[in-house]
């Protein structure tokens, strides 16, 4: 990888029913020609903690530090990772309303792993056509479902 090729990273997370239904993640990184599908689920979780996990994955999937651009149709993700991450733990990992924040455990682990790379947040709507976005979306769809099918 060359320092001025971003890897690029698109994912997604589901869970149905949402919360306490089974759940599916996925992730693609797109370098150059180069792709990578990931995916995977759990047997009972939240459409939330399907999207942290699968940012966490494909930042765990690089090998060294890069830069990256990061989709995700996950405002919840964004925004937490962008904007509200650094005032909870200022906080002691309680919200504005002094409430513990949700998902602290995948929320650590994103926040470590980021520092490791240089990374540009972006947001994408979903279902509105973008060709990788409704990849990583079927893909986490999959997965959920195979979840669904071994319980």
């Amino acid at each position: 990888m060359t320092d001025d090729t971003p890897v690029i990273i698109y994912s997604d997370g589901s869970a149905k029913p949402n919360p306490d239904g089974p759940g599916g993640w996925a992730a693609l990184l797109i370098y150059g020609e180069q792709e990578k599908p990931i995916s995977g689920g759990e047997p009972k979780t939240t459409n939330n903690r399907m999207e942290l996990t699968a940012a966490i994955k494909a930042l765990e999937a690089l090998k060294r530090r890069c830069r990256i651009d990061f989709y995700t149709d996950s405002q919840y993700l964004r925004n937490g990772i962008t904007t509200w991450i650094e005032g909870w733990k200022r906080n002691g990992w309680r919200t504005a309303n002094k409430q513990a924040v949700l998902n602290q455990d995948l929320w650590v682990q994103l926040d470590e792993l980021t520092r490791q790379h240089d990374i540009s947040w972006h947001w994408t709507r979903g279902h509105a056509g973008n060709h990788y976005n409704e990849r990583v979306d079927q893909m986490a769809a999959a997965a959920r479902e195979t979840v669904r099918r071994s319980r």
